[in-house]
């Protein structure tokens, strides 16, 4: 077997080349390592929490509508801390950049950055360069790794019967917006992606109500992220298809260009299973935050297994993981 695009995809080919990326014996962590496969790792320090996470960021093409390739890095990052109730403090930058690039892109990249931390209270604090002659590179890729402080774990695996499913927006925004660029349509600005840092958001649910679960649906997009939360959780999530919230102008690019949106990736949303009793409070906290303002009650959790989506007519259908994600290179 060789390597292809698919294994980077975050679908199931993706699963396949995990488990032999994540084939390690030498394992100290005590149960919080590489085995959990969650959007990071927590571990002690003293009397505090840490949650650690790193991410590589090979995006094409690298500027975007609605963001570039220093705003995803940075933000993909802070979200994975995020995800798992961190508050982002500091994160290393470690990039790879081809002979002849353009100092000025790269300006415009570290700007990207330098507002993404600013919005959450982060910094950069460390880094490294390598350049590499010209051909050997798309460009550029950059690393990100992040530390935050945690009061209360959140993992992926948490949901239970009775939990309500809360996404923060709109769905497939981020892929949609990377396709339709690539493919030279030119639809202003209809579609841009929602690449964000969401820590500022995050914390507001998390003050809200009692939140069991929490994925950003990145590569493989919703339908991967729902199932791998249904999955590793060992229930049963039912979705309402009118309750998705998925922009006209993303319905109608992933109707013309023969893509699910619920399969493509997001850099700006949230997943949530929240406790019944918490819905309200959370659902509010997150629309009040700018990037929660679409935020809405999508599904159910319940005994079981597999993820089913009653549809606007009346039916049932499986919503099944994607083998990939359609759209490479998307983060």
């Amino acid at each position: 077997m060789k390597v292809n695009l698919m294994h980077g995809a975050g679908g199931e080919v993706m699963g396949e080349l995990l488990k032999v990326l994540t084939k390690f014996t030498h394992n100290n962590a005590g149960g919080i390592g590489l085995e959990s496969l969650d959007d990071g790792a927590v571990f002690p320090v003293g009397d505090q929490q840490i949650v650690f996470t790193t991410d590589n960021h090979v995006i094409h093409p690298i500027f975007f509508p609605g963001g570039d390739i220093g705003r995803i890095a940075v933000s993909g990052t802070i979200n994975d801390l995020a995800m798992m109730g961190g508050r982002p403090i500091a994160l290393s930058c470690g990039m790879v950049i081809e002979e002849g690039f353009e100092v000025s892109d790269l300006e415009r990249i570290v700007a990207s950055m330098d507002a993404a931390l600013g919005e959450v209270g982060a910094s950069i604090v460390t880094g490294d360069t390598k350049v590499l002659e010209k051909g050997a590179l798309d460009g550029i890729v950059i690393n990100t790794a992040g530390i935050g402080v945690v009061n209360h774990v959140v993992r992926d695996n948490g949901l239970r019967p009775g939990d309500f499913i809360i996404v923060s927006g709109t769905i497939g925004d981020h892929g949609l917006a990377i396709l339709s660029h690539r493919e030279g349509f030119d639809l202003g600005e209809q579609i841009l992606s929602d690449a964000a840092p969401l820590w500022g958001m995050v914390e507001r649910a998390l003050a809200a109500g009692d939140i069991h679960a929490m994925k950003d649906p990145t590569r493989g997009g919703f339908a991967n992220a729902i199932n791998e939360m249904a999955r590793k959780s060992g229930v049963h999530v039912e979705i309402d298809e009118e309750a998705l919230p998925i922009r006209k102008s993303v319905r109608s690019a992933a109707a013309m260009l023969g893509i699910d949106p619920l399969e493509v990736a997001n850099e700006g949303k949230v997943v949530m299973g929240v406790a019944p009793g918490d819905v309200d409070a959370v659902l509010a906290a997150l629309k009040s935050h700018h990037y929660g303002r679409d935020a809405a009650v999508i599904g159910r959790v319940t005994e079981g297994s597999s993820v089913v989506m009653k549809t606007s007519i009346g039916g049932e259908r499986f919503i099944e993981p994607p083998v990939g994600d359609p759209v490479p290179r998307v983060c």
